[in-house]
């Protein structure tokens, strides 16, 4: 999903046509829709659980999730997917969310699990991994930015609403990514249990952030941080 002219073999451009052929095939490359990505933070969870399958959604984040689907629903959009981390409190999350907009398929992927996507800078005292989560989940957190976030198939034809369920740490990281900022800053910004973060992708490849960590559709005393 490059620009269209970094698709193109230009060596093989025809002659006699020219320039011609060279937009026609321009055209077959662009995109012509525009994808709304909406990056959902889990739920409050159980965080002494000792294993994932432990860190289950508490009763506060039950209603968190209903909330966010609520919200979500009266946007009035036609949905086309929701994308979910495979662990335990974003599935739950995925699930009360899903009731809330009936025939959205659900698909669930590795690749959005939690994890620590980049020293951050500067750095924090109060958090400290081992170096070597940094080589394997930031591997695997940029991967799943190339894979979902970018511009339209050309052959997308109508604009597109999708919906991402996964962790704080990775949502950050894509939005620094995604507005070409310094990923090294992604720990600069905190988001609440449950907060809706808005991108847009033109077909040009440029990128908005339309809202970041929004829950002011939750009532004061339902916002957490956990």
């Amino acid at each position: 999903r490059r620009e269209p002219l970094a698709l193109i073999n230009l060596k093989k451009k025809n002659e006699e046509t020219g320039e011609e052929e060279l937009a026609s095939r321009l055209g077959h490359c662009k995109a012509k829709a525009t994808r709304h990505i909406f990056l959902i933070r889990h739920s409050q969870y159980n965080v002494d659980g000792r294993a994932d399958k432990d860190r289950t959604l508490t009763p506060l984040g039950r209603e968190q999730a209903e909330l966010t689907g609520q919200r979500l629903a009266s946007l009035g959009l036609k949905f086309d997917q929701i994308i979910h981390s495979s662990m335990t409190r974003a599935t739950e999350t995925t699930e009360i969310i899903s009731k809330h907009l009936p025939g959205v398929k659900k698909i669930s992927t590795d690749l959005l699990r939690e994890g620590a996507p980049i020293e951050p800078d500067p750095p924090v005292s109060h958090w400290k991994p081992e170096a070597v989560q940094y080589y394997e989940d930031g591997a695997r957190i940029e991967a799943a930015f190339r894979n979902f976030i970018h511009r339209a198939d050309a052959k997308q034809e109508e604009d597109s609403y999708e919906i991402f369920v996964c962790h704080a740490n990775v949502i950050r990281y894509i939005v620094c990514r995604a507005l070409q900022f310094p990923p090294e800053g992604w720990l600069r910004m905190s988001l609440n249990n449950g907060s809706i973060t808005h991108l847009v992708i033109r077909p040009n490849g440029r990128v908005a952030l339309r809202t970041l960590g929004d829950t002011g559709f939750m009532p004061p005393d339902k916002i957490t941080r956990t």
